[in-house]
C-alpha cells in the first residue's frame, strides 16, 4: 500500500506542470463559458424588457395633409 502511494505521488509530481496547465485551461473555459451564458442571459432579459415596453408604448402616427401639395400643383399646371 506504502509503495503504491510513492509510485503515485512520483507520477504526478513528475506530470504537475502538464496537470497545472490542464487545470487552468478548464478553469479559463469554464469561466469563459460561463461569463458567455451571463451576457446572453443579460441581453435576452434586456431585449424582452425592451420590446415589452415598446409594446406598452402607443403607437406614433402622423398625418399629412396633401390638398396644398395638390393645389401648388393644380397652379402650377394651369400656369403652363
Amino acid at each position: 500500500m506504502s509503495q503504491e502511494k510513492v509510485e503515485r505521488y512520483k507520477k504526478e509530481k513528475a506530470n504537475r506542470k502538464q496537470i497545472l496547465k490542464k487545470q487552468k485551461a478548464q478553469t479559463f473555459a469554464l469561466r469563459t463559458a460561463g461569463v458567455l451564458v451571463c451576457a446572453a442571459l443579460l441581453g435576452w432579459i434586456g431585449y424582452s424588457g425592451y420590446s415589452k415596453w415598446e409594446a406598452s408604448q402607443p403607437a406614433k402616427s402622423t398625418e399629412i395633409a396633401l390638398e396644398p401639395l395638390s393645389e401648388y400643383l393644380s397652379e402650377l399646371t394651369a400656369e403652363e
